[in-house]
């Protein structure tokens, strides 16, 4: 369902995405509007589609996973089914953090962590190789996070 989001509706995007746990209080006081408008705003944008979920933002290293990696996939087949069955079994890799479909060089691209590089190169060689359909992977490592989202 689309819906017509207007100014105020982008400014609470705004606060939620910037932090989350922001009070419908505080958000009603940046808006200004009362808590009860600001509140159905919110349920409004999460039952149609606009507010997906809400996320904690995890500090990768305190949690042993200090290694991360975009991860460049080409494959050999691109019909519909081949593309299905690669996306079907990527998401249950544990380390895979994010998986997008893109048009370019590559066909996905893959947020990898992990906690060293010996585990990295285990991710590669014995999970992503046993997949049959992939022609080429590229790896680059994050030296540093500048701006996630």
């Amino acid at each position: 369902m689309k819906i017509s989001l207007d100014s105020t509706d982008i400014k609470i995007l705004d606060m939620l995405s910037s932090n989350a746990k922001h009070r419908t209080k505080e958000i009603a006081a940046q808006v200004g509007l009362s808590v009860t408008p600001v509140f159905e705003r919110i349920k409004r944008m999460e039952r149609s589609g606009v507010i997906l979920g809400y996320r904690a933002q995890i500090n990768r290293a305190a949690v042993g996973k200090s290694i991360m990696a975009i991860c460049s996939i080409s494959l050999h087949q691109h019909k519909t089914g081949y593309l299905k069955k690669f996306e079907e079994e990527i998401v249950d890799f544990e380390e895979v953090s994010e998986c997008l479909h893109v048009a370019g060089q590559f066909d996905y691209l893959l947020r990898i962590m992990t906690p060293s590089m010996e585990s990295y190169r285990n991710f590669v060689t014995e999970k992503l190789a046993s997949l049959n359909n992939i022609s080429q992977v590229n790896s680059s490592f994050v030296m540093t996070e500048v701006k996630s989202i």
